[in-house]
């Protein structure tokens, strides 16, 4: 039986079908069609979804390149409930120009208070004392500690660890965090004092816990060596992302005493093997990944990204997008080189200056397009890593906003050494101790090139390990840098030379084809050649 032609009121109407069990909230929204269908097969989703013009999904539908091809030239937009997009083809959906939107904001309440259930249960003894109960052994001699007026350290001061800083100071514990990426502003509105380093807060608190991405920087960042400077006796908690905390450090740390107890949600790798070394572990308290399931967060996880949706299919696309929107071909064409130059700079900056409350973004000479878009790309490396969520084109500038980064834009003449530049300056600091740094580019064809470091020339491919080391200029400094690399069997792919006067304060930068250990770059900030040495990834 054929199904009726829609009536023309019908047929103008946006729709928008949820193919997945979720609560939606109100379905009912003048302009919109909202077909909710949850738990949809997927043979019917793949004939159906040629009529929609939004697709939101949780994490059972994998929409996948078939999915994505079966829609057609209508659908637009696709929605995941929640924080994670392991189940869309984010590059396909791209390329096909699909923006993707999530919403992670909904679970924070629930994880944070996760992570304080966790710190709690650890602290008293729970999970010890609840499997030696069933276990038929009555243990009234155990004891737990008190968390009023212990000192809890966070890792990671976003949405998540500014609720759990909240949480604990409602339990009276004196708070302390490590974040280099969020202003004092916020340090002090939250009432939370500031560490200046890991290592500072480690040595002053009685319990920690992560709130922080999974990346490079992060993975495995609380190893061995860092839990040994905490106080013996302390607690640790990880229900943020598996692998922040060192697994087997955290283990080793149990059995040997020197943590009093832990509680972690989160694995490297989920579920965990039946052998895996948490599940012998002491006074380890132990979840299934429960961070966002509460009957609160996956209310608030529905309603939020079909609003969200709806606001993106009327052209509002400033919240929760996890792609790109694609620029036009002509923008792309023009653009593309100094988008990718942007980035880099802005990672660059990002690692010789995190936290910063200012960016200024310079451009000199004539660019074959309007460069503001550069603009949202040197925040888009500026502020990746450092964010709950993933910077991107669409959210980069709402995110700085949200962290209190002011942005300044100049244009000035023509560059002196290049037909066009751009400069990129943060400023960063107390108020008493400002600090700046400035980077600057051009790019060569379709290529970046770093063209400036601080006040001095340079001209290198930003790839890979840039070593970045300042010295008098005299002889030797290169000499006994390179020897000292090759000592370890670390190979030099580039460098570049700089300074300001003969005789005077000279720069030298080295691309290597692997990192240094932080050993090492102690041990190069040591020779007696050079005055300072930073190591960043571009």
């Amino acid at each position: 039986m054929t199904a009726p032609a829609p009536t023309p009121e019908q047929a103008a109407l946006l729709r928008v079908l949820i193919c997945d069990e979720m609560n939606p909230g109100n379905l009912e929204h003048a302009g919109f069609q909202i077909d909710y269908q949850g738990n949809m097969d997927r043979a019917e989703t793949l004939r159906r979804l040629p009529e929609y013009d939004a697709l939101i999904t949780r994490s059972r539908t994998k929409v996948d390149r078939e999915l994505i091809d079966a829609a057609g030239p209508r659908l637009k937009v696709i929605g995941r409930g929640g924080v994670g997009v392991d189940n869309i083809d984010l590059d396909y959906a791209s390329l096909r120009g699909l923006l993707v939107l999530n919403a992670p904001e909904s679970n924070n309440v629930s994880a944070a208070e996760l992570a304080v259930m966790h710190l709690m249960a650890a602290a008293r003894g729970l999970t010890r004392s609840d499997s030696l109960t069933r276990a038929g052994q009555w243990d009234r001699k155990y004891l737990g500690l008190e968390l009023k007026d212990k000192t809890l350290g966070i890792v990671g001061l976003g949405r998540i660890g500014s609720i759990v800083a909240d949480r604990a100071q409602g339990l009276r514990m004196n708070v302390v965090a490590f974040d280099p990426y969020v202003p004092d502003s916020k340090f002090e509105r939250l009432g939370v004092t500031r560490a200046a380093t890991l290592d500072e807060l480690l040595a002053q608190v009685d319990a920690i816990t992560v709130h922080t991405p999974l990346t490079d920087e992060t993975r495995g960042m609380i190893g061995a060596e860092q839990l040994a400077r905490l106080k013996k006796g302390a607690v640790a908690v990880n229900a943020a992302r598996g692998g922040i905390i060192d697994e087997q450090a955290l283990v080793d740390a149990l059995h040997s005493g020197h943590l009093f107890a832990a509680g972690v949600d989160v694995f490297v790798d989920e579920p965990p093997t039946p052998d895996h070394p948490f599940l012998g572990a002491p006074n380890l308290g132990i979840t299934a990944h429960l961070g966002a399931n509460t009957f609160e967060a996956q209310e608030r996880v529905g309603a939020e990204i079909v609003s969200r949706v709806l606001d993106a299919l009327h052209g509002d696309v400033s919240k929760g997008a996890v792609n790109a929107p694609a620029l036009d071909a002509k923008t792309m064409e023009a653009l593309g080189g100094y988008l990718k130059l942007g980035d880099k700079l802005g990672r660059v900056l990002s690692q010789l200056l995190p936290g910063a409350h200012d960016v200024e973004v310079t451009f000199r000479g004539e660019f074959p397009a309007d460069p503001a878009p550069v603009v949202t790309s040197v925040l888009v490396g500026y502020l990746s890593g450092s964010t709950d969520e993933t910077p991107n084109m669409i959210n980069a500038r709402a995110l700085a906003r949200e962290r209190g980064v002011n942005i300044a834009i100049r244009e000035e003449g023509d560059s002196p050494d290049y037909q066009t530049e751009v400069i990129v300056k943060v400023t960063g600091g107390d108020g008493h101790k400002e600090r700046t740094r400035t980077v600057g580019g051009t790019v060569f064809g379709r290529s970046p090139r770093l063209t400036r470091l601080r006040d001095f020339r340079v001209e290198l491919e930003p790839d890979g390990y840039i070593l970045i080391a300042s010295n008098q200029d005299k002889p030797g400094a290169v000499a006994k840098l390179s020897t000292l690399l090759g000592s370890w069997g670390v190979n030099i792919a580039g460098m570049a030379l700089g300074r300001a006067e003969k005789g005077g304060q000279a720069l030298f930068t080295l691309t290597l084809d692997d990192a240094l250990t932080p050993g090492q770059l102690a041990q190069v900030r040591e020779l007696d050649v050079i005055d300072s040495a930073y190591l960043v990834r571009a």
